[in-house]
């Protein structure tokens, strides 16, 4: 199965409850009137694109509708497409894209941020990079088990240290043996941070902070959000941001979701590119992100008029 054909199963719930929305409204005529606008905004919202999106893709295309003098609904959703996808901020091709960098990987637990970093890892590796692992999880065993996995899978060298180590050691340690080997990517692993927990919170804006001081390389802080955990995951992502200043976000689980909106909603209320997304468990399902792929899965075909 192709890559599309993946982000176009996965959003399929996404999709079909736009669709059902945007069919009761074409159901009453293709006018642009206010119900159509109004209804068009709530369709998004409703798929989770969130309230700040979906206000400013219905204005951009009602601008556009007046400035081109469409003659209905149809041909409006005819630009949906491209309008959802230049929503997304673009830009992070600097973090993953070849560029020396040392990149700090953040989020919750469960969203999948281990198995993340060691998939691009190999595939760094893969290309030809030198790269160096970090696992500063030193509260589970399993993380730091997980990540040796895939160090020995791609063939690099893992820093750590026991369990109940200082994160921030790590990432020092980390640092230092990138510099001795001549690392030019390093990816460091953190443990998952509730956002909710001002302690952990703390704790991990110290570890930023050490790494951010140390490093000569540039360094990214980049948040790894579950796709399925819909408008919860952007709380977090607020959350993360503005306790750590996120250079970027990765989403996962875009295999299986209802809410694969959220996306575009924690792009672009918070201003941030999306540099990678997931769409299974292989190591070829974490491909690099494309904004008119997604927004084509999410959409799909809208016109019914034949």
């Amino acid at each position: 199965m192709g890559f599309f054909d993946r982000i176009s199963e996965g959003l399929t719930r996404s999709r079909t409850k736009f669709k059902e929305q945007m069919n009761v409204l074409l159901d009453r005529g293709p006018d642009l009137d206010e119900d159509f606008w109004d209804g068009l905004e709530e369709a998004l919202i409703l798929s989770d694109i969130g309230g700040m999106a979906a206000s400013d893709i219905v204005d951009n295309l009602r601008d556009q509708a007046k400035r081109k003098a469409l003659p209905d609904a149809y041909a409006v959703l005819d630009m949906l497409n491209d309008q959802i996808a230049s929503t997304f901020t673009e830009g992070g091709e600097e973090i993953l894209g070849g560029e020396p960098a040392l990149v700090l990987f953040v989020g919750i637990n469960g969203t999948g941020k281990t198995t993340t970093v060691g998939k691009i890892a190999k595939e760094a590796t893969d290309a030809g990079r030198n790269v160096i692992l970090g696992s500063a999880d030193t509260f589970r065993a399993a993380a730091i088990e997980q990540l040796e996995v895939w160090s020995k899978r791609a063939g690099v060298e893992m820093v750590t240290r026991e369990r109940g180590s200082d994160p921030a050691s790590v990432c020092y340690a980390t640092i230092e043996r990138a510099e001795e080997t001549g690392a030019d990517l390093v990816l460091i692993d953190t443990a998952g941070r509730l956002h909710t927990s001002a302690d952990l919170m703390r704790e991990l804006e110290k570890v930023v902070s050490v790494v951010r001081k140390r490093s000569k390389l540039p360094v990214y802080t980049v948040l790894v959000i579950d796709a399925t955990t819909g408008q919860n995951g952007l709380q977090q992502a607020r959350e993360f941001n503005k306790a750590l200043s996120l250079d970027a976000l990765i989403v996962t689980k875009l295999d299986g979701t209802a809410k694969g909106g959220i996306a575009l909603a924690v792009s672009h209320e918070l201003e941030l590119p999306i540099i990678k997304i997931g769409v299974g468990e292989g190591i070829e399902d974490l491909r690099d992100f494309d904004a008119h792929v997604f927004a084509r899965g999410f959409v799909g075909e809208m016109d019914d008029r034949n």
